[in-house]
């Protein structure tokens, strides 16, 4: 390169030139940002479980509860029945794993069947918390054992009639009601369904600290 070709290329022109030069840089880099934007946003969705993209459309998988557990329920008079399961979770991309869960069955009474729909209104109103399934099935139902609050697992208190949350206190009645405590809503409800012979269950995650219910996942 010869003296006057250096003397060239380390000159920076005139302002005009320079502010030419700085707009025609920041639009590339402004349209190299558009585009990597477009790429990464279908990438990054490609990585996100197919149950957190389209809860609402992705359904669940129904499982067989245990038939002693389910004779147990079916036979308790004021106490719920702790019921574990175990299920095939699988999520858009990723290997299907086992996984256990636990969950709290009730069974109602004639006259609390009846007043169920006024103990939870939040599971019943046409806004917020209403489930798009039976709550109550051939009068049992079965309660996420996950408190609304923070996620904790909550246990039945045979003498104080409650469930109770050990994480924050938050207490529930035997219909799921929300009594005291820092919980936002009542006691979730899970599809319950029977099928040749065999009562089934669909695991649904709820997000907590909402008054209404939002879908996490599906099992």
């Amino acid at each position: 390169m010869g003296a006057h070709e250096a003397q060239a290329y380390q000159n920076p022109g005139t302002p005009e030139e320079q502010t030419r030069r700085k707009f025609l840089a920041n639009a590339t880099l402004a349209l190299g940002g558009v585009i990597g934007l477009v790429v990464a946003v279908p990438c990054a969705a490609s990585l996100i479980p197919e149950s957190l993209i389209k809860p609402d459309t992705g359904g669940g998988t129904w499982t067989p509860l245990p038939d002693a557990d389910m004779k147990s329920l079916a036979a308790t008079t004021d106490n719920p029945v702790k019921i574990s399961f175990s299920f095939k979770y699988q999520d858009a991309y990723l290997p299907s794993s086992d996984d256990t869960q636990f969950i709290w069955g009730v069974k109602l009474t004639p006259d609390q069947v009846a007043s169920f729909q006024t103990k939870r209104p939040d599971i019943f109103a046409k806004a917020g918390g209403k489930v798009d399934y039976p709550a109550v099935t051939m009068s049992f139902v079965l309660f996420s054992s996950v408190c609304p609050h923070l996620g904790c697992r909550f246990n039945w208190d045979a003498d104080a009639k409650k469930f109770i949350c050990p994480c924050h206190n938050s207490q529930f009645g035997i219909q799921g009601e929300h009594l005291t405590g820092p919980a936002p809503r009542g006691l979730d409800p899970l599809p319950l369904r029977e099928k040749n012979g065999k009562a089934e269950i669909t695991w649904i995650q709820y997000k907590s600290q909402e008054p209404g219910r939002i879908i996490v996942a599906y099992s």
